[in-house]
């Protein structure tokens, strides 16, 4: 039979309420009485459950998750690390998403004022930066996850953008590539301004400017990797590499190219972003930067842990470097 804090207080004959104050230090307890308690306590065995004591002391013991849709590939990488920082630390998770857009909010926000949770951890606010912002204004401990909000007031586990990119362009340099293509994100995301700024400093500072006219829009999907190179064989644009923002579109370059019949890599030489899980796995596999999904997603978790056991303030951004992985769309490595 499990030992309650009703058996405690029964054998050392004071009040549960008694026996809760010793055991969180809450209140003022006659010295011996709290001795006689705790000598109870060790005799049987009791071991408070999680909630009470979370409870006693005006935690829930659960940390908040909000996320994007789930269907994005490095979603998974990003949940795992917070997942494997959660568990040793013993706190528990609220999941929610955004797939319902502003009526999925409602129903996130409503858990936040019925103080549901702890902290919260913000995986790519986008247009829910402000709303957030608020809330953390307001006394929530929140860490973000995000290489998209470098103007954000909150501390943020980010990676690379502008070394990663500047390794990407580096490594064409190297392998004699003067004319590339450049394949952006969506307007508004700090990571895609960074990104493309460093790529193109790089061809710059080594003395081979990329045009205007050799920049193309995207929006994370492989359509717009093949719109890109499209636009460019119809405007008669010379290029002998191309860099996307994220794998999904370096694989629709891909596509394109090899409908075109231009060799990768021979012809043309293609690096992205991310290696969010199947850039090893197109024809041929792709060479990318890639940004710690798990580590992002683990320093954050401790960040916030951290936080909420007064071990450490939520005051400064971090960011986890990047790695070029260099595989046979650039480089035959074979």
């Amino acid at each position: 039979m499990r030992v309650t804090i009703a058996h405690v207080a029964l054998r050392a004959g004071v009040s549960k309420a008694t026996v809760s104050r010793v055991l969180n230090g809450k209140g003022e307890t006659d010295a011996s009485t709290a001795a006689r308690v705790r000598r109870v306590v060790k005799e049987l065995g009791y071991v408070p459950s999680a909630g009470a004591v979370s409870l006693a002391k005006g935690r829930t013991g659960v940390v908040g998750v909000l996320a994007p849709a789930l269907t994005r590939p490095w979603i998974a990488q990003v949940m795992q690390g917070v997942v494997d920082a959660m568990e040793s630390s013993n706190h528990g998770l609220m999941l929610f998403t955004r797939n319902r857009g502003d009526d999925s909010f409602r129903r996130f926000a409503g858990h936040v004022d019925a103080n549901a949770f702890d902290g919260l951890l913000v995986i790519e606010p986008e247009e829910t930066l402000p709303a957030v912002d608020r809330m953390a204004a307001a006394g929530l401990p929140v860490v973000l996850i995000s290489d998209r909000t470098a103007a954000a007031r909150m501390p943020v586990v980010a990676s690379g953008n502008r070394a990663g990119a500047r390794q990407a362009a580096e490594h064409l340099l190297s392998l004699g590539r003067r004319h590339p293509l450049v394949l952006g994100g969506p307007e508004g995301y700090d990571c895609a301004v960074e990104r493309v700024e460093s790529f193109t400093e790089a061809f710059t500072e080594a003395g081979f400017p990329v045009p205007q006219q050799a920049h193309f829009p995207g929006d994370y999907s492989g359509e717009s990797g093949r719109v890109a190179v499209t636009r460019a064989e119809a405007d008669g644009i010379e290029f002998d590499s191309v860099f996307t923002h994220n794998d999904l579109s370096a694989s629709g370059v891909l596509q394109l190219l090899a409908q075109l019949g231009r060799s990768v890599p021979d012809d043309v030489a293609v690096a992205c972003f991310d290696d969010a899980g199947h850039a090893p796995l197109t024809a041929p596999p792709l060479t990318a930067v890639r940004r710690p999904l798990r580590d992002m997603g683990a320093e954050a978790a401790r960040m916030l842990v951290s936080a909420l056991a007064g071990d450490g303030a939520l005051d400064k951004p971090v960011e986890i470097a990047t790695e070029l992985v260099v595989r046979d769309s650039s480089v035959r490595v074979g």
